[in-house]
């Protein structure tokens, strides 16, 4: 004898392919098992829970962040979501008997059923007593508008051409003095979250001096169009133009610079437990010369390569809290007051000014570029930890 306990599906809509193709197969596996003599139970089920029909109700009751939910009280939002739960089980059940699927609609179960909630807690017990489960971090893509991760897939679903701003910042090399490492980026609001840089081990850099800005600066090589951007125009640039732009003073390989350290961008995160580990090059062959300078920011609450390199390197430790100054609803905490309160992508205004004043932003250009968006809410997805 089996007990099969269907999907389950939402029911705040309506069956789309998907649901009936699935449906289908389910269907094909369980009456196959009855007509080669076992007995099968079929029951139909309901998901109560998750972000359906919690999006559904923060549109009906305009919620944009998780603390109105708890001026509101959890148990009346609760209340509010479970009105809607069942709202469409009368039309599944009418689709699923019109295609001829055998499944126990009066016996039913609904994930918030005490009874299903206790099941599931009950194993996940187990796997915690066996010590198959740890907390840590993942850096997922994230929709700030509905306060939650999506799948790889679901942040497929919905790019638009965007423009953002793309700026060339510098980091002064500690022990080095007056030159500075570069690093391009298309998310300033990471800036404040920089923990570390990263190199390619192989990649040929160069420190140079810049004549116009009398600075130095390390960049790779192949990457000096990104400082100067008439190298990039074939019609117009000329390599006896060089000399007027910058001079070379030396030579690196990627390696050389690991363990450097630099100054950081900024004070947020340097009495942190394990700042001592902060603010140094790292190196991972992730690195391209395809844009930027060869040199990548890390915030590693914000981008999974950062975040992998970074436990890689031991500046950051699996099961302890990372450096995130954004809460679910992508709005900066107390921990940048300079942008307490505004969403990461209204705050890039305010920190490229910040940067301006330190005397750190080497360049500042608009990048068209596509961009993953919230299929739900229509929104800019971050990524995340």
């Amino acid at each position: 004898e089996y007990t099969f306990y269907d999907g389950p599906p939402f029911a705040t809509g309506l069956p789309h392919y998907g649901h009936i193709l699935a449906g289908t197969i389910k269907d094909v596996v369980t009456r196959y098992a009855v007509m080669t003599g076992r007995r099968v139970i079929r029951r139909a089920g309901w998901d109560c829970h998750g972000l359906p029909v919690e999006y559904e109700i923060d549109q009906k009751l305009g919620i944009t962040h998780r603390d109105q939910v708890l001026e509101m009280g959890v148990d009346k939002y609760n209340e509010t979501c479970r009105g809607i739960v069942t709202r469409y089980t009368k039309e599944w059940e009418r689709t699923v008997t019109r295609l001829g699927r055998w499944v126990d609609f009066e016996n039913d179960y609904k994930t918030m059923d005490p009874t299903f909630m206790e099941s599931v807690w009950w194993v996940f017990k187990e796997l915690f007593n066996k010590d198959l489960v740890y907390q840590g971090y993942k850096v997922m893509p994230f929709s700030t508008a509905c306060g939650t991760p999506l799948s790889n897939f679901e942040a497929g679903l919905n790019y638009k051409d965007v423009s953002d701003p793309a700026v060339v910042v510098s980091f002064p090399v500690v022990g080095m003095e007056g030159v500075s490492f570069v690093a391009w980026t298309t998310t300033p609001w990471t800036l404040p979250s920089n923990i570390a840089l990263c190199v390619h081990p192989t990649m040929e850099y160069i420190q140079i001096l810049d004549k116009k800005a009398d600075k130095r600066y390390i960049v790779a090589k192949s990457r000096l169009g990104q400082l100067f951007p008439i190298m990039n125009n074939k019609k117009k640039w000329k390599p006896k133009m060089a000399d007027e732009l910058y001079a070379i003073e030396e030579t690196f390989v990627g390696s050389d610079l690991v363990g450097k350290k630099y100054q950081p961008m900024f004070d947020y995160f340097v009495n942190d437990e394990d700042a001592g580990e902060y603010f140094r090059i790292l190196s991972d062959t992730y690195v391209t010369d395809d844009a930027g300078t060869g040199i990548v920011h890390q915030a590693p609450a914000f981008g999974e390569d950062d975040y992998r390199v970074c436990l890689a390197h031991g500046v950051i430790q699996k099961g302890k809290d990372l450096p995130c100054p954004v809460d679910s609803n992508g709005m900066f905490t107390e921990m940048v007051p300079e942008v307490k309160g505004l969403h990461v992508k209204k705050a890039d205004d305010t920190l490229i000014a910040l940067i301006k004043d330190k005397g750190r932003m080497v360049h500042k250009d608009q990048l068209q570029h596509s961009y993953p968006f919230c299929w739900r809410s229509d929104t800019p997805l971050i990524y995340k930890a």
